[in-house]
């Protein structure tokens, strides 16, 4: 018997996603994404200094700390032409870097490990055999002992008891699809708590340079960090000085030290219960990138850390190149979403020519379900030459590993292994989970390479961060246009700009979570998500954790790609607080 899905609000991400699937029996047949947010960041930068629209594109999302100031500093010197300083270069690495540890590390524990690990099920397991476990799993890692498991289950006992979960509520505890045995769960759990404690420290990297975190400072031409450096060559006691330095080396050091010990040994540990979600989960079969960490200069693509590229159908043998500015690459399409162009839904739209116009034609709410053959999303629908592209660590895995990157090379293989999994698997729900992980620990250990060149151009003499040639708009054309980029941890995201006697005339950001997320297009093809979902079998309809393990393994972010407005574009609510 057919039946449909519904699944409103997706939890634990930021934003509002609702998902509908279309079923037949247990399997799912179609499914269906929809953003229930409307977008409108790119009509409220419309008019202002390209100058100050890093401060408000940033505020597009709150998890996203910074990777939407960087695509957009970047979109205004792309656009001037106009170069900085390496050691601007250097400390955006560092904090974009920064952005992904803290980022995958929360998301695995606290938006996606709870789709596999029973917390319920924790308060069985035995806390010595726990132990024995953990230091099995992570033979280094100290919190380790029966007392320390005892505790944590104590803990967690306590929640239970009281009729309040708190940040476990929720859950689909105690259904079929959790595999973990009680001693796994324990395990797990510990971990999650201590992933909250150490994520308190991991920001001060974000707060040392650009001033606070979230949301940090940037700067049109460079970074807002300044070097002082006394007459006696010693570091002053103003701006980015000694001590700061000191405190982002011991912070990336505790990020190392945790990937390495908790985040990397837990997922192979999991996962390996999980083996069969390798054969499930796969979506469109082809992945965008593009790129990021470059040596000294964005122009420089051949120096990128992630390359640039797309892979088709899976083909890692051939990757295609990429072109931002090509309006016959990347366009939004509107066909189903609840925006309208003025030359007709079915026509797709490179960003630099974007239109940002609402037209719900919805269903009145509330409403049971969506008329999926109309708009059913606030979400535009991204396409590469037509191809509905995913992106995100699993397209940024594949492209290091299909251009012979030596340590992801070393990762996937030694994680197939492990697992003992065909290279299959790796387009998979379980492969995306993997990939996240495999680039945490690339860029951790990267962002030790990036310190040390810093801190080499400071002992050097070394201290510009900002170049101010090209600051003043008298300096700029009448008319011109860029593109800034970045990989951020959910995938490739780019604002366009257009500049116009110094002010902004066109703006629009095409962000992971619209790749990913985003509705059919005119050619009624399925976005990442909805392809993902096909074939999936469901134990419970009324408790789809199925769906949220897919769902959640591409870390969605709808908040990117939407916006609350009221019908005439005006703020809903202040709220003030105290």
């Amino acid at each position: 018997m057919s039946e449909r899905v519904v699944v409103d609000p997706i939890t634990r991400i930021e934003g509002h996603l609702r998902i509908e699937a279309q079923t037949d029996g247990d399997t799912i047949t179609d499914a269906y994404s929809s953003g229930t947010m409307v977008r409108g960041i790119e009509i409220i930068l419309r008019g202002r200094d390209p100058r100050d629209a890093w401060a408000f594109a940033q505020r597009i999302c709150g998890v996203c700390t910074l990777v939407h100031g960087i695509a957009s500093v970047r979109a205004v010197e792309d656009a001037l032409n106009y170069s900085i300083p390496h050691n601007a270069q250097l400390i955006r690495n560092l904090m974009i870097g920064a952005q992904y540890v803290h980022d995958h590390v929360m998301h695995f524990y606290h938006l996606h490990a709870l789709d596999w690990v029973d917390v319920v099920s924790a308060l069985k397991a035995d806390p010595k055999a726990t132990s024995e476990l953990a230091q099995t799993v992570s033979p280094s890692w100290p919190k380790s002992s029966p007392g320390y498991f005892a505790d944590t289950q104590k803990r967690i006992k306590e929640f239970v008891e009281s009729g309040q979960l708190g940040i476990f509520a929720n859950g689909y505890w105690g259904h079929p699809a959790y595999k973990l045995p009680p001693e796994a769960n324990l395990m797990a759990v510990a971990h999650y708590l201590e992933a909250l404690e150490w994520q308190r420290n991991v920001v001060q990297i974000h707060t040392i340079l650009g001033g606070k975190n979230p949301h940090p400072n940037f700067l049109v031409g460079g970074a807002p960090s300044a070097i002082s450096i006394n007459a006696e060559g010693g570091m002053g006691a103003t701006s980015l000085n000694q001590t700061g330095l000191s405190t982002i080396k011991n912070v990336i050091e505790n990020m190392q030290r945790f990937v390495d010990q908790v985040y990397v040994p837990d997922t192979l540990a999991i996962a390996s219960f999980y083996k069969d979600w390798g054969a499930q989960g796969e979506g469109t079969g082809n992945f965008l990138c593009y790129g990021d960490f470059p040596d000294k200069d964005t122009s420089d693509i051949g120096s990128f850390l992630v390359p640039r590229g797309v892979i088709l159908n899976r083909d890692l043998s051939t990757i295609h190149d990429v072109d931002l500015n090509a309006e016959n690459e990347i366009e939004e399409y509107v066909s189903h979403s609840w925006y309208k162009y003025q030359g007709g839904k079915e026509n797709g739209l490179h960003p630099y020519k974007g239109e940002t116009e609402f037209n719900y034609d919805g269903p009145e709410p509330p409403y049971q379900q969506l008329d999926v053959d109309k708009g059913y999303s606030w979400l535009k629908s991204p396409r590469w030459k037509g191809h509905a592209m995913e992106v995100g660590p699993l397209a940024r895995a594949l492209m290091l590993y299909a251009k012979g990157h030596e340590q992801t090379k070393e990762l996937v293989n030694h994680t197939l292994k492990t697992l003992d999994v065909p290279v299959q698997a790796l387009f998979s729900t379980l492969g995306r989970t993997a990939a996240r992980t495999i680039e945490t620990k690339i860029f951790a250990d990267t962002m030790m390479s990036w310190y040390n060149q810093l801190v080499d151009n400071i002992r050097n003499g070394d201290v510009k961060t900002f170049n101010e040639t090209l600051w003043e708009p008298s300096t700029w054309p009448s008319e011109c246009k860029g593109v800034g980029y970045t990989e951020a941890p959910r995938g490739a995201l780019a604002h366009w700009i257009v500049i116009k006697d110094g002010k902004i005339d066109n703006y629009q950001a095409v962000v992971p979570s619209t790749w990913n997320a985003g509705p059919r297009d005119a050619k009624n093809q399925p976005g990442p998500y909805e392809a993902a979902l096909k074939g999936h079998k469901l134990h419970d309809p009324k408790q789809p954790i199925e769906i949220l393990r897919t769902i959640h393994s591409f870390d969605p972010c709808i908040a990117c790609a939407v916006h609350v407005t009221d019908p005439d574009g005006e703020e809903l609510i202040k709220v003030k607080a105290v």
